[in-house]
């Protein structure tokens, strides 16, 4: 279920436009508090972001810059400005696209659909280095996420990296030591205890999306995650 986050000073837009998506199945969440926006925006993660540009205290394009710093996620702008310029700069502040008011909802539906597709779903192309694909199998270095076949599951810091380090070399094997470099992260002391811990977890949060029997042990070696779920 993808989450949408709408910032839109309009209350009664807001909430019409979280209404309507909710109908569709996704989840969605207007801002309240405009000096908490950041903060709203981490505690949320949202998939894709509904931006107006005119808003208290600071502009829709501050606030793309703002989210763009933190994420890579897509973000639409929607504004009564119909400018070719308002949309230029739009684009250059990091929006993905841009829907002028008044609009039909059911054309904000197709464009996030889409939007979403192309980040997320069928038509993804995963060039950014922030992201990581393995025969469908997507990774999100931003948001310590993955995701199979719309499934995805939160994972914590030093789970995801040793998820990440095992896709990196998939269906070969990585050494426990290399494993332990690469969840250590300087505050933690991390020694074979927490390597085996995060192992189990690592596990977990693949069967949350169906995955099995993926991370194999390699008695004296290490281990080696498989591509059970094979090729999408």
């Amino acid at each position: 279920m993808y989450k949408i986050f709408v910032i839109e000073d309009d209350r009664k837009m807001a909430s019409i436009i979280c209404q309507y998506f909710k109908k569709y199945g996704y989840e969605a969440q207007y801002a309240i508090d405009f000096d908490m926006i950041k903060q709203d925006f981490l505690d949320y993660r949202p998939d894709l972001v509904l931006l107006d540009i005119n808003l208290p205290a600071f502009d829709g394009f501050y606030w793309c810059r703002q989210l763009r710093r933190l994420s890579n996620l897509p973000i639409i702008f929607l504004s009564a400005r119909a400018s070719e310029m308002d949309q230029v700069y739009a684009i250059e502040n990091g929006g993905d696209d841009y829907i002028t008011k008044p609009f039909h909802l059911e054309v904000l539906l197709a464009k996030v659909k889409g939007v979403l597709r192309r980040s997320y779903g069928d038509y993804a192309i995963p060039l950014n280095q922030n992201i990581l694909e393995v025969d469908g199998l997507f990774f999100y270095r931003d948001r310590n996420t993955i995701q199979l076949n719309g499934q995805k599951v939160e994972c914590s810091p030093k789970e995801f990296r040793l998820l990440i380090c095992l896709a990196e070399h998939v269906e070969n094997i990585v050494s426990r030591d290399k494993l332990l470099e690469a969840i250590w992260d300087e505050i933690d002391f991390v020694d074979d205890n927490t390597l085996n811990v995060n192992i189990r977890r690592g596990r977990r949060r693949l069967e949350d999306i169906g995955i099995t029997d993926a991370i194999q042990t390699v008695r004296g070696q290490g281990y080696c995650l498989k591509k059970s779920w094979g090729p999408v």
